[in-house]
């Protein structure tokens, strides 16, 4: 008999917290890329303001916007030649917030998505911002896409947590977690998808019971994920930013049938 045959219904009130998933994903994989050191990315945001990260070393950059900036500790993981996924948290406590960069050295196009966290009715809510620029001046950037829509995949994220995905539309999608320390939850949740090469994206979801928001790279043709998970722990009261990647399998493909009137 399988897993899920054994899982039924968990009621909200008995999930785990979100440091639950903390030891069972485990560090990522893939190597850090020192290819960005001594350069510099900026870009324009909608509302006109500039923003610059400069990475300094392999480990380390600098961020300016107005009259605000720092520094932090940051991985770059070269995901495909010249496309990378940047990924760095500044901030403490409720004040954090999560950047995440994919960055085309190809054709130039950038989408950075920033996680932060706000108040909400007595508890503690997430939110994520994107801006889809070109540090080249060229019209492309990444676009929204439906590529995913129809499928069914299977992520392995360590040797002891197993998820899997359906993707119902463009911006909706059921996640099932078949193993680990989330077994048996699942749930429906908002999410966004950007072409960024052939058979890879920019996945994002936030979801609406756990205080969670995760951007990653989905890449079909390697079968990997590689991203984070960013999220409020409750009972310490303390951000979780959760690094990943998976190994992934397709499992299905759902396609509907064109007529579908009753006769």
């Amino acid at each position: 008999m399988t897993t899920t045959a054994l899982q039924d219904y968990v009621p909200e009130e008995e999930w785990p917290p979100v440091s639950t998933m903390v030891d069972g994903f485990g560090d990522q994989t893939l190597p850090a890329s020192p290819a960005l050191v001594n350069t510099k990315i900026s870009q324009e945001t909608p509302d006109g303001s500039h923003i610059e990260y400069a990475f300094q070393t392999p480990d380390t950059l600098s961020w300016s916007e107005g009259s605000s900036g720092g520094t932090a500790a940051y991985k770059a993981i070269e995901a495909r030649e010249g496309i990378f996924i940047i990924d760095f948290v500044r901030g403490q406590g409720a004040d954090a917030e999560n950047v995440t960069i994919i960055f085309d050295r190809t054709n130039g196009a950038l989408t950075t998505a920033v996680s932060k966290f706000t108040p909400s009715k007595g508890s503690v809510r997430a939110s994520t911002d994107f801006t889809h620029t070109n540090i080249n001046g060229h019209p492309t950037v990444h676009q929204r896409s439906s590529a995913l829509v129809g499928k069914r995949i299977f992520y392995r994220y360590s040797d002891v947590e197993s998820y899997e995905h359906i993707y119902l539309n463009q911006g909706t999608f059921t996640w099932h977690c078949v193993r680990g320390g989330e077994a048996g939850l699942a749930d429906t949740d908002r999410c966004m998808v950007w072409d960024v090469a052939e058979d890879l994206y920019i996945f994002f979801w936030t979801e609406k019971v756990m205080t969670v928001e995760a951007v990653l790279l989905i890449d079909l043709s390697e079968k990997r994920s590689i991203g984070r998970m960013f999220g409020w722990d409750n009972p310490t009261g303390e951000p979780v930013s959760l690094p990943f990647d998976s190994r992934l399998s397709i499992l299905n493909t759902t396609n509907y049938p064109q007529d579908t009137r009753k006769r």
